[in-house]
């Protein structure tokens, strides 16, 4: 059966409002808080609270400030990363960044699903998840969302505002909402 949180995590229906989820997402809040507090040019105090709270974090990884990250226990995330402005990390389900990944402002990364044909369920309040992955070395311009599920090849660049539903494949440029394969790089 599981807890509300393993349900959660392995993509199972499950039911945010649990206290024990509550619990932890104001644990989270709280972090983000504290790491939001930061002077901007304390980049070691920064990094310091998001090593803490996040399930991994390889060196030289830096988020811009207003960061929100829902859990912080289920993302994990290379070295060499930045994020910039703004950025949103919605991890009820895991996310996982490969190296050298690079971030525009206002990137949110999304992996709450919620039940489209069964209203009953959507308004009860039931979700399922789907994992977010993430190669090496790619770049996404400002203002990109990916969704639940998706899986994005090493080396690929998503255009800013582009929209990511499914997949992308290594060495790539998408854009759009669909985003949509451009070309080879």
């Amino acid at each position: 059966m599981g807890t509300n949180r393993e349900k959660m995590i392995n993509g199972e229906p499950y039911q945010p409002g649990d206290p024990e989820l509550d619990a932890d997402r104001r644990r989270a809040w709280r972090e983000m808080a504290r790491f939001n507090a930061h002077d901007p040019e304390d980049l070691d105090g920064m990094y310091a609270v998001i090593k803490g709270f996040v399930a991994e974090i390889g060196e030289n990884s830096t988020f811009m400030q207003r960061l929100q990250i829902e859990y912080g226990y289920n993302t994990r995330i290379g070295a060499n990363f930045f994020m910039n402005y703004d950025g949103i990390i919605l991890d009820c389900g895991p996310v996982t960044i490969g190296d050298n990944v690079m971030m525009g402002p206002r990137v949110q990364l999304l992996t709450a699903l919620h039940p489209i044909e069964d209203h009953d369920a959507r308004i009860e309040g039931w979700e399922t998840t789907a994992p977010i992955v993430i190669g090496d070395k790619v770049w996404f311009g400002g203002g990109v969302i990916v969704c639940p599920g998706v899986t994005i090849g090493n080396n690929t660049v998503v255009g800013a505002g582009s929209v990511v539903t499914r997949d992308l494949p290594d060495h790539v440029l998408a854009v759009g909402n669909p985003a949509r394969v451009v070309r080879k790089i």
